[in-house]
């Protein structure tokens, strides 16, 4: 059951919305003592190159990782990717397109908290903002905390930043599942049961999502995941096994920026390890080999 427990892939660093950088986070997984983890930073994989070449003998396994935020017809997806070649012409590709897709959107919520609130902020510190690798709503409730324009980051994203409702583009699905294959990785539907806002997807809605993604070239499924019930959990993984999907664990682990603990995926509620999960490490060995 240990075993089961020191799986984490899915955690996100300063890189994207996490607090940690890739070399605190390193240091986090190995007192966690992570067997195998990985790195899913949003619209990046900047991390992943910085944890690698901080990798030395003994220490757990690393699995390249990122996730994408995807939208189309169908409503909203966080798509993973995992074992890709962080180099291929094709990750390269997304990755700069979802950055600049999440730079059109911080400026579209400065306009909006300035234009709706009168909330405003220096030049430096606007500078300091878009200098980050991918800033996104945390690092803009942040400032307003620091500004006293909201009492917490909670606060700022819920009763002001979250008001505005962006019509802007968004990576498809099909974009990011295909990038990942072509480099070279596995594409995996994050916290399935979770879709725009506090939207719940389950049942025959669950199933034709799972099965239209399968389409596009979706491999797996998170199963195994920190804000998951054991009633979504056994759900999720019932469709993995339906399906002949890949089953991944993950913690979505962010630092102070969420109330999550690493390594915390639900795994360890697990009599065995599941089908899909086993399939899943056999392929990212013979990935690494």
């Amino acid at each position: 059951m240990d075993l089961y427990a020191r799986i984490d892939l899915h955690m996100h660093s300063s890189v994207s919305d996490g607090t940690d950088s890739p070399a605190e986070l390193l240091d986090r997984v190995r007192e966690a003592g992570l067997g195998l983890f990985a790195l899913t930073d949003h619209d990046a994989v900047k991390g992943c190159r910085s944890i690698r070449a901080l990798l030395r003998e003994g220490d757990p396994a690393f699995l390249t990782g990122a996730e994408f935020s995807c939208r189309d017809e169908g409503g909203k997806y966080h798509i993973l990717g995992y074992g890709y070649d962080p180099d291929s012409a094709s990750m390269r590709r997304l990755v700069e397109f979802g950055h600049g897709l999440r730079i059109k959107k911080v400026r579209a919520r400065l306009d909006f908290l300035k234009e709706t609130f009168g909330f405003s902020f220096p030049e430096e510190e606007l500078r300091r903002l878009f200098a980050l690798d991918n800033p996104g709503k945390p690092h803009i409730a942040n400032l307003m905390v620091r500004f006293g324009y909201a009492g917490s980051k909670e606060q700022a994203i819920q009763q002001f930043i979250n008001r505005i409702r962006l019509r802007s583009e968004y990576i498809r699905p099909e974009q990011a599942i295909r990038s990942i294959l072509d480099g070279g990785g596995i594409p995996v539907l994050a916290h399935p049961s979770y879709g725009d806002g506090d939207q719940l997807i389950l049942g025959d809605e669950m199933d034709a999502r799972i099965r239209r993604l399968m389409g596009l070239g979706l491999q797996g499924l998170e199963g195994f995941y920190s804000g998951f019930t054991p009633r979504l959990r056994r759900e999720i993984l019932s469709f993995a096994g339906r399906y002949g999907l890949y089953v991944t664990a993950g913690s979505d682990y962010h630092g102070k920026n969420k109330l999550v603990v690493l390594g915390d995926t639900g795994l360890a509620d697990a009599a065995e390890l599941p089908e899909g999960l086993l399939r899943f490490l056999k392929a990212v060995e013979d990935k690494q080999t």
